[in-house]
């Protein structure tokens, strides 16, 4: 069977995101943006696939989330 899926290249840019302020008091919506992106606990870094969907994430929470650098493999 054919998967449509686009595998990850070695090509994909990288972003790193660090997230620095607790989401205690935010809205419902930006405690889900912190658990889709994968973070656990305060000041955590994950380095996610620069696309245009993890951006609209952070843009959407910008108060909670650093851009670390963006870095290219």
């Amino acid at each position: 069977m054919a998967s449509n899926k686009k595998a990850k290249s070695e090509n994909d840019a990288m972003l790193k995101i660090q997230y620095y302020r607790s989401a205690i008091a935010a809205p419902r919506k930006h405690k889900m943006i912190v658990k889709s992106l994968g973070f656990k606990r305060l000041y955590q870094v994950v380095s996610r696939v620069d696309t245009p969907a993890v951006r609209g994430m952070v843009a959407q929470a910008p108060h909670l989330f650093k851009i670390l650098n963006s870095s290219e493999k």
